[in-house]
């Protein structure tokens, strides 16, 4: 979205833990809706497994280098 706008986003706020969760979708795991059950801890706000906060990482490096 911000490229769209061409404007830069001013920070970046996520919930991560070193645990193997399954409580957010997507990343190089495939986690899918039937997998959230799975190793959902949380009782407020869902987070990235280890996996995920380090794609994560990646990908905001990416886009702040770009």
């Amino acid at each position: 979205m911000h490229r769209a706008l061409g404007t830069h986003p001013g920070g970046i706020h996520v919930e991560i833990t070193g645990e193997d969760v399954t409580e957010c979708l997507g990343g190089a795991q495939d986690i899918s809706d039937v997998d959230l059950a799975g190793r959902y801890e949380t009782a407020c706000d869902p987070r990235l497994n280890t996996q995920q906060s380090l794609e994560l990482a990646f990908l905001v490096a990416e886009m702040l280098r770009d």
